[in-house]
């Protein structure tokens, strides 16, 4: 049973010593809780460690239903988020991250948290022909991450994941210009091939959009002399 506590502050707060760790366990969940709360917490932690996901939740939840006011909460609140996350539930557990973060705002997962939830768009980027928002929304979250906690470790991993949002986002610049100018809009298909440049340089498209950039030019410029 020590064992599974200490999993639990574990995925809470990686990172942290073990001193940090037993008195950061102490203030979420004390030493007064019935046994009732705390088996569920254990079942949860037992079920989870498994890779039993459905199973951690409906743990969880009951404990969150039976046991609203226990400090044991603030764990089944986070592995819920982090069960829908591995079942690549998302939209679950984005809303799960989200309202951790809106309850606890000031407790030590936060950044933990957050990276979750950038996390959990990060993993639905697809192909460069397909909606960016996924991409879009999980370079403002490690941005965000970065810019609200700089030195912790889990804004270090969000901004290892920044390039390939850009890269994203740039390929879908670059992919919508290509439409363009293959349908001759040369001015619009410029317009994207000024966007790559200017919003996501050297992330692989610099080279290929500056040369249709010069195509768009001299193909503006042809029209125009033709009228």
């Amino acid at each position: 049973m020590k064992r599974l506590i200490a999993v639990g502050v574990i995925i809470i707060l990686v990172g942290s010593g073990c001193s940090a760790l037993k008195k950061s366990w102490n203030a979420l969940v004390g030493k007064d809780e019935t046994g009732s709360a705390q088996e569920l917490a254990w079942d949860g932690m037992d079920a989870f460690e498994d890779g039993d996901y459905k199973d951690a939740i409906e743990y969880f939840q009951r404990l969150k239903d039976w046991y609203p006011f226990s400090k044991y909460a603030i764990l089944a609140e986070l592995k819920i988020a982090d069960s829908h996350y591995h079942l690549k539930q998302y939209d679950e557990a984005i809303f799960a991250y989200e309202e951790f973060e809106k309850l606890h705002p000031r407790n030590e997962a936060i950044p933990y948290v957050i990276y979750q939830i950038g996390r959990c768009y990060y993993d639905q980027i697809d192909t460069i022909d397909r909606d960016q928002t996924p991409a879009r929304k999980s370079l403002e979250i490690f941005q965000r991450l970065y810019k609200q906690f700089p030195d912790d470790q889990y804004a270090r991993s969000g901004n290892e994941h920044i390039p390939k949002c850009l890269k994203s986002l740039a390929g879908n610049e670059y992919y919508i210009g290509l439409f363009y100018y293959k349908s001759k809009h040369y001015q619009a298909a410029l317009q994207r091939f000024m966007a790559v440049l200017s919003n996501y340089p050297d992330v692989g498209y610099h080279q290929k959009a500056l040369q249709f950039i010069a195509k768009c030019e001299a193909s503006i410029a042809e029209e125009t002399m033709e009228n």
